[in-house]
């Protein structure tokens, strides 16, 4: 088991080494044709630091989509514990240890490739502490998304619909597809108000320096913001599910 863990952690990191220099490469290309406003160690920077925190974005509760799917939901119902928070918990540990053990090696690697390719040093040590503040705040915010879509699930029973059109949202405003920093001007005060912009996008703004330090109240007030009315809605959304759960089977 420890070795299926272990081969699991290394295929994952060579996968998002070889998409993220694949990226790269494309950006480069992009950028000979055409310089762009934007540094290309910017850009550099934020596929990296994307491809490191991928694990934050996209992993999920495997064994409570299970639960939904098979009835076992209903044991946790006979537990003196409220179910959002212990499932809220649950997700949040696990994107944590799944993008500590990722990101960290990424990032190392990254940092040793050729200046055009690899990591940029960030744009100075408060915009580094608060990037790193920006992150946790973005990831309270994905698990609330998260537990969202498993209340939604509660009422399908079936994750693929309503993830799949959720996760193309959340791969496409997050900046994993294409860096938020690339799409037109006038699409920007909308897009970095957006929840998925909040995850990773912010962070990395504030690690580039994009953002200057007087404006991170303002970031943090929308992180927060947001985080509190995802978990707001999906407490009710819970709530309301436990009220008409039917579970069907012996």
């Amino acid at each position: 088991m420890e070795t299926q863990y272990r081969g699991a952690v290394l295929g994952g990191l060579i996968c998002q080494t070889f998409f993220g220099l694949v990226l790269v490469a494309i950006y480069r290309a992009m950028y000979a044709g055409k310089p762009q406003p934007m540094p290309l160690s910017s850009i550099t920077t934020y596929v990296w630091l994307q491809q490191a925190f991928f694990r934050m974005l996209l992993s999920m509760d495997t064994d409570l989509l299970d639960r939904i799917r098979t009835g076992a939901i209903a044991y946790d119902l006979c537990r003196p514990l409220h179910l959002y928070g212990y499932y809220y918990s649950r997700i949040l540990a696990m994107k944590m240890t799944g993008s500590i053990l990722r990101a960290l090696p990424m990032l190392v690697i990254a940092a040793l490739l050729p200046e055009g390719w690899g990591l940029a040093l960030p744009a100075s040590v408060p915009a580094l502490l608060t990037a790193l503040a920006a992150l946790i705040l973005g990831l309270f915010c994905i698990c609330a998304l998260e537990n969202v879509t498993m209340g939604l699930t509660m009422r399908t029973l079936d994750p693929r619909g309503v993830q799949a059109m959720l996760n193309l949202l959340l791969m496409t405003f997050s900046g994993n597809i294409l860096p938020l920093t690339l799409f037109p001007d006038s699409w920007q005060r909308v897009i970095t108000l957006l929840p998925y912009a909040q995850m990773l996008d912010a962070p990395i703004r504030l690690y580039n320096g994009e953002y200057a330090l007087d404006k991170v109240p303002e970031v943090m007030i929308i992180q927060i913001c947001w985080t509190g009315l995802l978990v707001t809605g999906g407490c009710l959304l819970w709530r309301a599910n436990q009220k008409k759960m039917i579970v069907q089977g012996g």
